[in-house]
């Protein structure tokens, strides 16, 4: 656990980070690399860093890459199989990999496995429809550089080997087919954030200030933005002035957002999604499954509602989670107020929300089903995976609260939309983090959007020391096999992945 009761007496810094999560630690060591001389506070409203959706237990830990995740290459009418967005999310991790390396051969990072481990990848579906949709998945990824090496089988016995929990006194004859990966992961965002917020508070000119509170965001009559901030302990308030803030709060950066009063944040809300997953309480099945085996989402369900049976390292120790099982609450934090998504509803934005309402009623089926399981029913779904799973061994547990981002559309209304989103003002003196998943995977490529977005007269002057912490800076690995295969190498080596 990492707190900090640092009392700083500046009212005036450089950059303000708000929310103590994966985010904001990646763009504050993006900037300390970049500009040294800068002055950086954190506020983080909880007792240490990476409690909400960071933290290992609120997420399920994959290094979100597209190699098992079957909701980012949907199947088109033609029944073709579109691959772009996987592409694209590979190519976004693979950005991550580069920025971590660097850190762990600066020694800023001092050992990679404190928070990344090599774990296969596999996407398992069972009946024929489901089998052609992954062999012509499998054929579409294997051509492409940031897809090589993958495997595919239709043989039980194969399958067996690959994942032995899964394939356990499961009924004969029933059409199986797995993918496998070598290429996978699963990392510790927590443990990640913790790193490097380490190695920012031990730097000059940077604090970080748990249990302190953001309540307001204004912008002052010299164009700096005026923090009014609230310490916890001591029940004391101060304005914090800095030229440029991040909010990168999860659920909470809405909110925030809102109170800025920037014209890019008008008409945009928050659906939230909360999540469960059954924790395996058993070491001796834990010791039995490595893997993070992915099936195919229910109909209706959101992309982070995809069924997983994931290998986790968390701490040094392996652990089982399946799920997720997705619910509902108007909290938009974890550790929210159930008053959130009413406070987020505005004049601006009711219009949307109300559309997304209206045309999302499979999606509003779901979650009602979900949040009326009983453990039985969630049992059934697990044992899709794992035949065996017995009620004695696997508990329930709540993970992080995600946000998904609505915003307005001149023929719908409003739509709802999965993923992350950068907000930011014209002038680019603030930006705000939307949306969910992949999120923390791909926190390096989203951190270089920021520095797009809000430093792009600074960018010239910083090019070189950007191509020394991500070598494929202003490239693109999926139209470069051999860089691709030179990164994919290097950063194999350096992050210690090749599996023990």
């Amino acid at each position: 656990m990492m707190s900090s009761t640092t009392t700083d007496p500046s009212s005036s810094v450089d950059v303000a980070l708000i929310g103590g999560g994966v985010m904001s630690a990646t763009l504050g060591v993006f900037l300390r690399q970049l500009q040294p001389d800068w002055r950086i506070s954190i506020f983080e409203r909880l007792d240490s860093v990476a409690e909400e959706s960071s933290d290992a237990w609120n997420n399920a830990g994959t290094g979100h890459s597209a190699l098992c995740e079957l909701n980012y290459t949907p199947q088109k009418a033609d029944g073709s199989v579109d691959i772009s967005k996987a592409v694209a999310v590979n190519e976004a991790f693979q950005i991550s990999r580069q920025f971590w390396s660097h850190l762990v051969e600066k020694d800023i990072i001092a050992s990679p496995r404190d928070f990344i481990t090599p774990v296969p990848h596999m996407s398992f579906v069972w009946g024929e429809a489901n089998v052609a949709f992954l062999r012509k998945r499998h054929e579409a990824l294997n051509a492409h550089p940031l897809f090589s090496g993958m495997e595919y089988s239709e043989d039980p016995a194969q399958m067996a080997q690959w994942m032995p929990l899964v394939m356990q006194a499961r009924p004969p004859g029933q059409p199986l087919a797995v993918t496998r990966s070598l290429n996978g992961t699963d990392v510790n965002y927590g443990a990640l954030t913790r790193l490097l917020f380490s190695y920012l508070t031990e730097t000059a000119g940077c604090t970080l200030h748990t249990k302190h509170d953001v309540l307001n965001i204004k912008r002052g009559t010299d164009g700096r933005w005026q923090i009014l901030v609230q310490d916890l302990r001591l029940n004391t308030q101060r304005t914090v002035n800095a030229r440029f803030v991040f909010i990168g709060a999860g659920g909470g950066a809405l909110s925030l957002l809102q109170k800025t009063g920037i014209p890019e944040a008008k008409g945009v809300g928050g659906f939230p999604v909360s999540g469960q997953f059954l924790r395996c309480t058993n070491p001796e099945i834990v010791a039995q499954h490595r893997a993070k085996v992915y099936g195919k989402a229910s109909v209706g369900a959101p992309p982070m509602s995809v069924p997983h049976l994931d290998t986790r390292m968390i701490d040094g120790k392996p652990a089982l989670l399946f799920g997720p099982y997705a619910g509902f609450s108007t909290r938009f934090l974890k550790h929210g107020s159930l008053m959130d998504l009413p406070r987020s509803i505005r004049p601006d934005n009711i219009k949307a929300i109300l559309s997304v309402a209206r045309d999302n009623w499979a999606l509003t089926k779901y979650l009602i089903e979900q949040v009326m399981q009983s453990n039985s029913e969630r049992m059934n779904a697990l044992r899709d995976f794992v035949p065996t799973a017995r009620s004695k061994d696997w508990e329930l547990v709540v993970a992080g609260q995600r946000v998904q981002i609505i915003k307005k559309d001149a023929q719908k209304g409003g739509v709802l939309q999965f993923g992350t989103e950068v907000i930011s003002s014209q002038d680019g003196s603030i930006a705000a983090l939307l949306g969910a998943s992949p999120g923390a995977s791909t926190a390096a490529p989203i951190m270089l959007t920021v520095l797009k977005k809000c430093f792009a007269e600074k960018l010239p002057e910083w090019d070189a020391k950007l191509k020394a912490m991500i070598p494929s800076y202003g490239q693109t690995l999926a139209n470069n096999p051999d860089l691709c295969a030179e990164l994919r190498d290097k950063t194999t080596k350096v992050l210690q992945l090749a599996d023990d």
